[in-house]
């Protein structure tokens, strides 16, 4: 059994022992606190008209994501009504959840390891999301493909969005931090 006193994500090593130093290197930093950094990683499943329909579906996608994260997921409301979509206000659409410090390295490793290469033909995500500011999102089709999911017991799949917040500057620098944690772009 692991000691959570003494226990620390793998990638998080990585970063500290080797990523820093490749990074100061490649980009030329001068301070040790330019190189950039994970910040946050976000999780969201929005489920769209089956929440309007049955209600349930939001808590059951709030279950799924809580085991996905390790943590413990929101519900998302409507904030205003829309009666094209009949939405209304305060109506449960979704669920959302935000890691940071140890679980956040655990997710990202789950993530490239584990989950990415289940995903059915997969040929690596795409290194055009980056939104200018050296934040990176990406979206999975189904969320099924992360191991906490028992596939029998899922009534139905949803897609996901997660967000990957880093202190860098610019989509280069973004860039080459998550290809450090071996991030498999596809271009």
């Amino acid at each position: 059994m692991l000691d959570a006193a003494t226990y620390t994500p793998r990638l998080k090593t990585l970063y500290a022992d080797t990523i820093r130093a490749a990074l100061k290197e490649e980009f030329g930093y001068k301070n040790d606190m330019m190189i950039p950094k994970l910040e946050k990683i976000v999780l969201n499943i929005g489920c769209g008209a089956e929440a309007v329909k049955d209600s349930k579906k939001a808590k059951s996608a709030q279950e799924d994501l809580t085991a996905i994260a390790g943590q413990l997921a929101v519900v998302t409301k409507a904030k205003k009504s829309i009666a094209g979509f009949r939405v209304r206000e305060g109506m449960p659409l979704g669920a959302k959840v935000t890691l940071r410090g140890d679980r956040m390295y655990e997710f990202l490793d789950r993530l490239i390891t584990v989950a990415m290469p289940r995903i059915r033909d997969f040929r690596g995500v795409s290194g055009k999301s980056f939104d200018g500011r050296g934040n990176y999102a990406t979206g999975l089709k189904e969320h099924i493909v992360f191991p906490e999911i028992d596939f029998d017991k899922v009534d139905e799949t949803w897609g996901m969005d997660i967000i990957i917040a880093t202190t860098a500057n610019t989509d280069a620098e973004a860039k080459a931090l998550l290809k450090h944690f071996n991030m498999p772009f596809n271009s």
